[in-house]
């Protein structure tokens, strides 16, 4: 009998160990199974969560992205950028996201990220996306104080660095588990840069009028000599535009503070005015200016009302819905024929449905009253 019972009981044990055995050597695949590798904009090849159910997103557009991917819902925090109240605001992911406003913040806009604040979030971010790594809180410092992840990505535009802006939707996209979701928004957007070239590329150079687009923001409004020589709105019109340089390359042909003398001898038929510049009064306010100036108002586009309000282009960086509505509007302006069939302002919210989830231009626009594609000159 004591033999029967001491033999069960090894039986027992031996039984209790393998099942151990089995479990220590399966745990490690299922943690394994929870993380992904990828590669961030600065090459860096990083473990982090696979599907993680909360993010933060730091620095300027990071959260633009976010939701264009549909991945809103997973942020849990932001910068303090979102959670202000200005009379103007040209960011349609925040206007189809009021919520935003109301989440705890993490830190100082355009990346100034505070690790202390970071840490005592709950529930704690399992991953940090973050854009312009040059800027506020490096990112190695601030994985190692906090012990997250810090995926960098290079926000890039629709001009000449787009292939950085889909790289950043495809390396975002695999974070979130949006993958699909990054290439439907890369399908859209070449669709639609292909439409606006198809419409205009056949126009003869002799039969465009010459257009300028004034003051556009750069880290904060500016007057009407603040433009950019590779506006992509006018560059997939293939406009004639004075301001460019074809000698020049794209890196080149970024934001541009012109001489007043240079508008001048220009004289373009046609001016777009970057409604941004509403932000502020006198100097510095380019519909004023071109109003009270008396040197300006010699301008032919101004003496014959050809002055065109367009949406900010700039705003917490590059709004990328605002870029494709304001190339539609401008086409109707320079080739109304071949965009005969365009309404502006429900073409502005397809676009925005599409990307942030709701129709918002009207919304945008009201801040700004209503000056966005629009005459301005009556």
């Amino acid at each position: 009998m004591k033999k029967t019972t001491l033999f069960i009981f090894l039986c027992l044990l031996i039984s209790v160990s393998l099942i151990a055995a089995g479990n220590t050597e399966t745990a490690p695949a299922e943690n394994e199974a929870s993380l992904i590798t990828i590669t961030d904009g600065l090459g860096r090849e990083l473990s982090v969560p696979a599907n993680p159910d909360y993010v933060i997103c730091s620095g300027s557009g990071a959260l633009r992205l976010c939701t264009y991917l549909q991945g809103e819902e997973k942020v849990i925090a932001v910068d303090d950028m979102e959670t202000r109240r200005p009379k103007f605001d040209a960011r349609p992911y925040a206007l189809a996201n009021p919520q935003f406003k109301d989440l705890p913040t993490f830190g100082e806009f355009r990346g100034h990220d505070n690790p202390e604040l970071i840490v005592a979030l709950d529930p704690q971010p399992q991953v940090i996306l973050k854009t312009y790594a040059g800027m506020g809180t490096d990112p190695e410092e601030l994985q190692s104080r906090t012990g997250i992840p810090v995926v960098v990505l290079n926000y890039g535009d629709l001009g000449g660095y787009r292939e950085d802006f889909y790289a950043s939707l495809r390396i975002m996209g695999k974070v979130l588990d949006k993958s699909e979701r990054a290439e439907e928004i890369i399908s859209f957007v070449d669709t639609t840069i292909k439409d606006l070239n198809v419409r205009s590329e056949t126009i003869p150079e002799e039969n465009k009028k010459s257009c300028f687009v004034g003051g556009i923001a750069h880290r904060g409004p500016h007057g009407i000599r603040s433009t950019e020589p590779a506006y992509p709105p006018f560059m997939f019109l293939q406009a004639r535009n004075p301001a460019h340089d074809p000698n020049k390359g794209y890196a080149d042909l970024q934001h541009s503070d012109i001489a007043k003398e240079q508008l001048l001898d220009w004289d373009p038929e046609i001016i777009f005015v970057d409604i941004s510049t509403m932000q502020t009064d006198g100097d510095g306010n380019a519909i004023r200016e071109l109003t009270d100036d008396p040197v300006y108002r010699t301008l032919k586009a101004v003496q014959q009302k050809q002055v065109y309000g367009v949406l900010p282009y700039n705003w917490y960086t590059s709004n990328h819905g605002s870029t494709l509505a304001n190339a539609y509007f401008i086409g109707t302006i320079l080739y109304p024929e071949e965009f005969s069939d365009i309404d502006p302002a429900q073409k502005a919210d397809e676009i925005y449905t599409f990307l942030v989830g709701k129709p918002v231009f009207s919304q945008l626009n009201n801040s700004f009253a209503d000056v966005g594609f629009s005459r301005i000159f009556d």
